[in-house]
């Protein structure tokens, strides 16, 4: 059993994670059923908040479902928070870029990201982003699927980041060199792998990974599925 009293990210493949402590419990980007993620079932998710980076399958499958069954608050851009509430998702809280919202909890601010978006039926998905979350004084950046961009220097200087889940498969986000060129924007040293080896063309060598990271003075974390890391 995992000790609330701390902050615990658990990583559940691709780009989902859930975030908790005993106050909260925030999941990111869940698409299990998709994905055929291994020992992962949706239907055990239990979140307060739901943050939606953008509209791809690998990111919302799952999205539906879970909203449902559990009425948790779904944060996204306006356009994904109009759409959910066509499926009948009337729990959403939208945000746009720059924009942020105080919870009970702390702060989720959207930020840039430069990527594509369109939702699972074609729907215009709007424009992708990342979350900024200030929570028990620590911030973490959930970066989304992005390339790297130079907005991550408005980041670094307005942020002192504790951790960043930066994407690293390459091909449809950024790879491992551009991923260590962000965490120098971001002015951040630890760092989480997501967005690898989930299908061939995003695989990556991990222990290459870890020493290019090594050698920026940076630390790599890579979870397997169904780990859960300390905060």
């Amino acid at each position: 059993m995992l000790d609330l009293l701390l902050m615990n990210l658990t990583f559940y493949g691709h780009s989902c994670f859930a975030l908790a402590n005993s106050s909260v419990n925030i999941l990111f980007d869940p698409a299990s059923s998709m994905l055929g993620t291994p020992d992962v079932n949706p239907e055990e998710f239990n979140p307060d908040f739901m943050c939606l980076s953008h509209g791809h399958g690998d990111h919302v499958a799952d999205a539906i479902s879970i909203a449902k069954r559990t009425e948790c608050k779904v944060i996204s851009n306006y356009e994904i928070v109009t759409w959910l509430g066509e499926q009948g998702i009337q729990n959403g809280m939208p945000l746009n870029h720059g924009g942020q919202y105080h919870f009970d909890f702390g702060t989720i601010k959207y930020v840039n990201a430069v990527h594509s978006s369109v939702l699972p039926d074609g729907t215009y998905g709007g424009n992708p982003g990342g979350f900024l979350i200030n929570i028990d004084g620590k911030q973490i950046y959930y970066a989304g699927d992005t390339a790297l961009t130079w907005d991550m220097k408005i980041i670094g200087e307005q942020c002192n980041l504790d951790w960043a889940i930066l994407p690293i498969g390459d091909v449809f986000t950024m790879g491992i060199d551009d991923a260590i060129i962000a965490s120098e924007y971001i002015s951040c040293d630890n760092i989480i792998g997501m967005h690898f080896d989930t299908f061939p063309p995003i695989a990556i060598n991990k222990d290459e990974a870890k020493t290019k990271f090594n050698s920026a003075g940076k630390k790599l974390t890579l979870l397997n599925i169904n780990e859960t890391l300390e905060l």
